[in-house]
């Protein structure tokens, strides 16, 4: 009989209650009694709705307190010499040091998930034994067990994956640290197994990526060696994101289960599954229901294809389930009461998707006559969302069709730029700036809910945020910054702004997913074409620039971190959206340059994390990523400076896409890889200018002058002092003000330090 199951579920719950009780924690509001308190009971919450929609096989130990990965790391006792951890079970304050930094130790790095906008923090390999601390999924088991009555599917990060994952180690470490890390796994399954466990989820989404075969090899061999003494225990291995890159090996593999996406590579996937078929002892996890897009299924479509995988798995061996973990998705469509009804009648949440499953599995055992309401009601809510009007402009389509390459470039090459620049601007060597935002007080947040409920006027709100603005401008001069910024505080998120004043878009009152630690975004949706009607950052712009002698950058978001940080129609391809975000952009930032802006930022922070898994996919995921940016930028003046910023970018794999970006200014992530991308430079010479973050934003703690001196050294290593930029690592909009000042500070100290070195503290 077929079965429902959940790969993962959100932590955040409804209402956002995981973070405000983080955020409580770390700002001593609460004690960890009351946070362990309150996150339990949103973490039986959550299982009870899932266990009274009625989930057969539902995920438990995927809640976690900031990140999954670094719930592994601590579980294993990966953890960095610098927390002077002692062994035994890790404290809570080891744990979020690791995650945020403490004032004698910065936080491990943070990168992407795969290519999600979800951000994880990286495994440190220093050498050290690993040692089981805790066995997680056992303690989430027994709970859910004692205080629900539900037989959980504990779930794991797979060891391969883990691995992976991590950093600090080479190629020659690989099988001493399988070695330390295989007893622990088995001693994790012979525990569930013991207590009575009857399935596992172990996820290796790695299998995904562009492994080779060498390294699918030793995927079986260490799966060979965790089953070896599990007899009355089920795995599943689960993957998703992609097709599988080895089918037919991991198709092989010792265990009771595998999962496979037939949303995202559900072609690939298919297709291997019709070739090569499914074991029959074995159960398939399909993934059917998208679970990284809020679009609602199209029934008649999942059903047919629940048909085609049928086919070749033996009866009663399939479960359905969302493509992957639902962390990437809104909790329930419920909290929406001002969408427009056609627009959320096509949208599924989380829990909603949930209900997808349960109709798709009563048409299955029961027939499709038994849902046959369900089914006509999908129907008709996604016939007429596809009539709107907004989702069919011809002129939209017939403009952003013509965005090729030959319309996207500078008149003059960069070294021509340059030094039309340079007499343009007369900045000092190692100019100084930041990324854009700065601190979102509380007074900013609480201004902002008053002029969206009317509580003040249009004009009273304005007035706020240029006294905001004026007060920014006046501290950036004290603080001897070299191109200043406006702050950003009209804005909530550097994609809602600019999806709320282009049309083809809509938004929600609270759709929120999590992002990193307790940080949660709502990400627009792009549900039609997307169309540019009015400027959208000029009149700050001007307003910052009036009251100042420095150059102030105007601040825009890049076209393809606006795809890749929003819910993205799924009628037209992602490089057709690209291509018309482009083109409004492009009329904003002649906007700003009619205005007497001439250096612009487009930030580019998602352009990694939009990058295919499989290698042979992402030549042309950047053919097509980088002339979008190039369609929005290219029409400038020569002596109108181009900045970009981008964040977690795995520099090494694409570092000639990012030149070709054609950007006269890149700023990068530098801090919490402790400056290991400059080494990138010793292999690749980049000709433009560059800014190495010298500090992690993402961390409370105010670095010292000599740590940013360390990464400013590293990186005069391999860069011309003429080209290297200084600046923080990212925004600054989630710190607070005290110690952005104090950062920043020590950011100028260490510069004109860097400077008297050179011997060019006066030289422009």
């Amino acid at each position: 009989m077929v079965k429902s199951s959940i790969v993962g579920y959100p932590v955040i719950g409804e209402n956002r209650e995981w973070k405000r009780a983080l955020e409580a924690f770390w700002a001593e509001i609460i004690s960890e009694e009351e946070l362990l308190r309150t996150t339990k009971d949103i973490r039986l919450a959550n299982l009870k709705k899932q266990q009274d929609a009625g989930v057969d096989r539902i995920a438990v130990g995927d809640f976690t307190l900031y990140d999954r990965v670094l719930d592994t790391s601590t579980m294993f006792g990966i953890i960095p010499s610098r927390y002077h951890w002692k062994g035994g079970q890790v404290s809570i304050s080891t744990y979020f040091s690791m995650a945020r930094g403490n004032d004698d130790a910065v936080a491990s790095e943070m990168t992407k998930w795969f290519n999600t906008n979800y951000h994880y923090i990286v495994p440190e390999y220093e050498g050290q034994r690993f040692q089981l601390t805790e066995n997680k999924p056992l303690t989430a088991y027994r709970e859910a067990k004692k205080e629900l009555g539900i037989e959980g599917k504990p779930v794991l990060l797979g060891p391969y994956t883990l691995l992976k994952l991590s950093k600090g180690y080479e190629e020659i470490d690989v099988p001493s640290i399988i070695l330390q890390l295989i007893p622990l796994y088995q001693k994790v399954l012979q525990e569930l197994q013991d207590e009575g466990v009857q399935w596992v989820q172990i996820d290796e989404p790695i299998l995904c990526t562009s492994i080779s075969s060498d390294e699918m090899k030793t995927v079986t061999e260490i799966y060979l060696q965790l089953t070896k003494n599990i007899n009355s225990l089920n795995v599943l291995v689960q993957t998703y994101f992609d097709s599988v890159e080895h089918y037919e090996a991991t198709l092989a593999l010792p265990v009771a289960g595998i999962g496979l996406d037939f949303v995202h590579g559900g072609v690939k996937n298919l297709e291997n599954l019709k070739k090569y078929s499914f074991p029959d002892d074995k159960v398939l996890a399909a993934g059917i229901v998208d679970g990284r897009n809020i679009w609602r299924s199209d029934l008649n479509v999942k059903l047919s294809l629940l048909g085609k995988i049928q086919q070749h798995v033996e009866s009663g061996n399939v479960w359905i389930q969302p493509s992957s973990s639902l962390l990437h998705v809104p909790v329930t469509i419920q909290s929406e009461q001002k969408l427009d009804s056609t627009i959320k009648n096509a949208l599924s949440f989380a829990d909603e998707k949930i209900k997808e499953l349960n109709v798709l599995k009563a048409a299955l055992q029961q027939g499709k006559e038994s849902v046959a309401s369900d089914f006509k009601q999908n129907e008709a809510a996604l016939t007429a969302f596809n009539q709107l009007p907004a989702r069919k402009r011809e002129e939209v389509r017939q403009a952003s069709s013509g965005s090729t390459l030959s319309d996207s470039k500078r008149n003059l090459p960069f070294a021509e730029r340059k030094l039309k620049q340079q007499e343009k601007f007369q900045l000092p060597v190692l100019p100084t700036t930041t990324i854009g935002s700065f601190p979102q007080t509380p007074e900013v947040r609480i201004t902002r809910t008053k002029w969206r409920k009317g509580e003040i006027t249009d004009q009273q709100y304005k007035d706020f945020v240029k006294a905001e603005i004026k007060e920014w401008i006046q501290i950036q001069e004290e603080l001897g910054l070299d191109v200043l910024v406006h702050g950003e505080f009209e804005r909530t998120d550097m994609v809602e702004y600019f999806g709320e004043k282009l049309d083809g878009f809509v938004f929600t009152e609270k759709a929120w997913v999590q992002s990193y630690g307790s940080r949660c975004v709502k990400p627009p949706i792009i549900y039609g074409d997307v169309v540019f009607t009015k400027p959208m950052t000029v009149e700050e712009s001007v307003y910052a620039k009036s009251l100042t002698d420095h150059e102030v950058k105007g601040m825009l978001t890049g076209p393809v971190t606006i795809l890749n940080w929003s819910f993205v129609r799924d009628d037209l391809t992602r490089e057709e959206v690209t291509n018309q975000i482009a083109l409004a952009l492009r009329k904003e930032i002649e906007s700003l340059e009619a205005a007497g802006i001439h250096m612009i930022q487009v930030d580019e922070p998602a352009l990694r994390e939009g990058l295919p898994l499989k290698q042979s996919e992402w030549n042309h995921y950047l053919d097509w990523a980088v002339n979008a940016f190039r369609v929005a930028t290219a029409s400038v003046e020569d002596t109108t400076q181009i900045h970009t910023h981008m964040c977690y970018c795995d520099f090494n794999h694409f570092i000639e896409a990012i030149s070709a970006l054609d950007a006269d200014v890149i700023s990068i992530e530098t801090s919490r890889s402790h400056g290991d991308l400059v080494e990138s430079f010793k292999e690749y010479h980049y000709d433009k200018g560059i800014g190495l973050g010298v500090y992690d934003i993402h961390s409370p703690r105010v670095p010292a002058v000599e740590e940013m001196t360390e990464i400013i050294n590293k990186g005069l290593e391999v860069l011309e002092p003429s080209q290297f930029w200084i600046n923080p690592d990212c925004g600054l909009k989630t710190r607070k003000r005290e110690e952005t000042v104090a950062a920043l500070k020590h950011m100028v100290i260490a510069t004109e330090q860097a400077r008297e070195r050179l011997g060019v503290s006066a030289v422009k």
